[in-house]
């Protein structure tokens, strides 16, 4: 069987080759330009036709969203066998429903975007990663087949090694995260934890109101799906640490960390570590700190795998 020929999205580069180490690919090359007009030129220069393709990249913004769509379809046409979209990052994941009327289901109109990419002869194929909410995967086009893969096995291997002689608690930012949370609890045979909040009807913002466990003289894991500005992280640590917790960590699936949100963090003093995945380009700002990403790429590629064997 020939090697399956691997294309990745300009913002998605620093992960390519990871993806070459942990699997048996040969690498794609896309040619990019820019036109004087901001207009993008895009042309795929190796022959995909009758090849396994594989094609790279999470969606963090909206570029990234019409790039992977221009060369899965560029690919689709191209003659590619088979197409598998890995998505790391689904961008626009916490658009997944309407609350106010008029609001537009980004997560939805996304989904049906990469829906529309032409299906390939020996199938289409999207897999995802640690979505914000499990029904994302149900959003695309019967004629793409979904694979939601859990960073379960990621993260603990993470926090396993971090946490390595230390007795801890694993700890959720708030109670809607407590589901996970106490999955991920029972993978690493601890105890889990979340804080109480409570919405003020005025100003409609959230204030902690008490921790559900006993964490006094212990550390406490922090989990969250994402890192975003972090102010959910600091309420939640500023909580624990004043319910007697010796030391704060932190973990995430996807590090999204815009502008200032590491250096917040790292101010606040709370955290002892920061940790996560390369699921997110903002994962490489944390690529000096030791320890603190594990890389995607080979679950995504156990995954392309073990689907070809069936």
């Amino acid at each position: 069987m020939s090697k399956k020929l691997l294309f990745t999205i300009s913002s998605y580069a620093y992960l390519e080759p990871r993806f070459l180490e942990a699997g048996d690919f040969d690498r794609g090359e896309v040619v990019h330009k820019a036109f004087p007009d901001g207009e993008r030129y895009l042309r795929i220069a190796d022959d995909p036709w009758g090849r396994d393709v594989v094609l790279l990249g999470g969606t963090p913004h909206d570029l990234d969203w019409l790039e992977l769509y221009d060369l899965g379809c560029a690919l689709s046409r191209g003659g590619a066998r088979s197409l598998s979209i890995v998505m790391p990052y689904f961008g626009y994941s916490t658009m997944e429903r309407a609350v106010l009327p008029g609001e537009v289901v980004t997560a939805k109109t996304r989904a049906r975007l990469v829906s529309s990419i032409p299906p390939c002869e020996g199938g289409t194929r999207v897999y995802l990663f640690d979505l914000h909410t499990d029904g994302i995967e149900f959003y695309f086009g019967d004629g793409h087949v979904t694979h939601h893969l859990y960073g379960a096995p990621i993260v603990t291997e993470i926090v396993r090694e971090a946490m390595k002689g230390r007795s801890y608690i694993l700890g959720a930012t708030d109670a809607g995260r407590a589901k996970w949370v106490q999955s991920l609890a029972r993978d690493l045979e601890v105890e889990p934890a979340f804080v109480y909040k409570r919405r003020d009807p005025d100003t409609g913002k959230l204030a902690v109101t008490g921790v559900n466990a006993e964490v006094s003289g212990r550390d406490v894991v922090i989990y969250d799906d994402m890192i975003r500005t972090g102010s959910s992280l600091i309420q939640a640590a500023r909580a624990y640490l004043d319910a007697g917790a010796a030391r704060c960590h932190a973990i995430a699936s996807h590090l999204i960390l815009p502008n200032g949100a590491l250096e917040k963090l790292r101010a606040s003093g709370l955290f002892e570590h920061i940790m996560g995945t390369d699921s997110h380009p903002g994962s490489g700002q944390l690529a000096g700190s030791p320890g603190a990403i594990r890389s995607v790429a080979p679950l995504f590629v156990r995954a392309i795998e073990r689907t070809y064997r069936i």
